[in-house]
């Protein structure tokens, strides 16, 4: 996936779906059936996935880490984020 692959879905207040997979052998996007899924290699522990995927989603769209937020599953492997 190249890294601005999902840049059309960067429009200001858009929520997103996500479906982390915390410790994958690689981090990787994947945008599927209108769900974005995100492999990480980080643990569930302490946030540490949140804020892989997090990142790893911000380069996919080619925006800012600080402008996307987790809105909720902060504890779930389905999460929703919103585009600030």
């Amino acid at each position: 996936m190249s890294k601005n692959s999902l840049a059309s879905l960067a429009v200001p207040g858009i929520s997103l779906t996500l479906r982390v997979a915390p410790n994958a052998r690689a981090d990787k996007v994947v945008s599927q059936d209108g769900v974005i899924k995100i492999s990480v290699t980080a643990p569930p522990a302490d946030g540490k996935a949140n804020a892989a995927a997090i990142k790893l989603l911000a380069k996919a769209l080619g925006v800012a880490k600080t402008r996307l937020t987790l809105v909720q599953g902060h504890g779930a492997r389905t999460k929703r984020v919103r585009l600030d």
